[in-house]
């Protein structure tokens, strides 16, 4: 899946994607995407069924963690080992410790699977999980979207896990059906499962999140950050670039506009979540708002292309990480939030709860 630095970014990057496109037409890859038919590859495995239950995973990016929603032991690995399974078949892995994090309680207005995994980063820090299989359950999850579990798995890596897992469930098959066509297997944790630790979470009093510079854990409530100006808005990416995050942001963005000295860039994960939000008309929202819409990549998460920060520059994301210099310039800022906080801080040109704007 050609997403990272396509549209190709420079020549660079388009002779390495040439190499790819050349090795897949050279060994009759049946599943190699790009252009038109490509997205963001953590949103589109899953959305194309190549991923489901009982799957062992591992891609050449850390995010490849995102599949545990899918009830899949996935994990990124380096090159060196990808190469080694694709020419074997087979990798070594010790058997990870499991944390459990059970969720109770009824969601906030506007709080999804991002607030959840950056509030849980805050809590145990980017090692509080290190080489350990991260478990979500309880009756809360039960109620969790799709989109939201994707998002949550997604970012287990930030604290360190080899993968993250949630049960399978009614909501979960649902997604499944008519996606996997392959035979897979559904597993769960045996009732007397040993757990290094069992965290429980009342969501109820989960509020909206904010990493702020330069870790995933600096995690704090949004009402807690105040008078930051910001520069830039992304929405999208392989965390949270899907369908339910385009429809909190053009919720969000109805009727208002962009601050005058901010840009704001959308941009959905798949060719099937851009046809859909333009379907529904988040697009008229978003272009009579003032933001750039692009097409699916991963561009400026990674700094990449399609929205690199100068010196000094400020960004609320919904991206993954905020390290040093990850958007661009090394002084430059990013902040991680979700969907609704980037819009919202999108129409008021600093960091704000929704409510403020809405």
């Amino acid at each position: 899946m050609l997403d990272h630095f396509t549209p190709n970014k420079d020549i660079q990057s388009a002779e390495n994607c040439k190499i790819i496109r050349e090795f897949a037409r050279k060994h009759g890859i049946t599943h190699f995407y790009e252009g038109g038919a490509c997205g963001i590859e953590h949103a589109l495995l899953p959305e194309q069924g190549l991923v489901g239950p009982g799957d062992v995973v591992v891609g050449a990016d850390s995010h490849t963690c995102t599949y545990g929603a899918l009830g899949a032991f996935s994990t990124g690995v380096g090159s060196t080992d990808l190469t080694y399974a694709m020419v074997t078949g087979s990798l070594w892995f010790k058997v990870p410790e499991s944390v459990k994090f059970v969720c109770k309680g009824t969601w906030q207005q506007w709080v999804t699977g991002k607030d959840l995994i950056l509030y849980i980063i805050g809590m145990i820090g980017v090692e509080g999980a290190r080489y350990q299989a991260m478990e979500f359950d309880g009756q809360a999850i039960e109620e969790l979207s799709m989109d939201s579990r994707l998002t949550a798995a997604n970012m287990v890596i930030e604290a360190g896990a080899k993968n993250g897992i949630f049960r399978i469930d009614r909501k979960a098959l649902d997604y499944i059906s008519g996606r996997v066509q392959r035979p897979h297997k559904v597993f769960e944790s045996d009732p007397d499962a040993s757990y290094r630790k069992v965290t429980e979470i009342d969501v109820g009093s989960l509020g909206l999140q904010v990493a702020l510079p330069f870790l995933p854990s600096n995690a704090r409530n949004v009402e807690e950050v105040r008078d930051v100006a910001i520069d830039q808005v992304i929405i999208g990416s392989c965390t949270n670039g899907r369908l339910e995050d385009l429809e909190i942001a053009a919720s969000i963005l109805q009727g208002k506009k962009v601050a005058k000295h901010v840009r704001c860039i959308v941009i959905p994960a798949t060719p099937t979540i851009y046809r859909t939000a333009l379907d529904r008309g988040y697009f008229d929202t978003y272009l009579d708002a003032g933001c750039i819409i692009s097409p699916p990549t991963c561009g400026p998460c990674l700094g990449g292309h399609m929205g690199i920060l100068a010196r000094g520059e400020r960004a609320v994301s919904t991206t993954n990480r905020n390290f040093v210099g990850r958007m661009g310039h090394s002084e430059s800022e990013v902040y991680l939030a979700g969907a609704a906080v980037a819009a919202a801080s999108a129409i008021k040109g600093e960091i704000a709860h929704p409510r403020e704007v809405v």
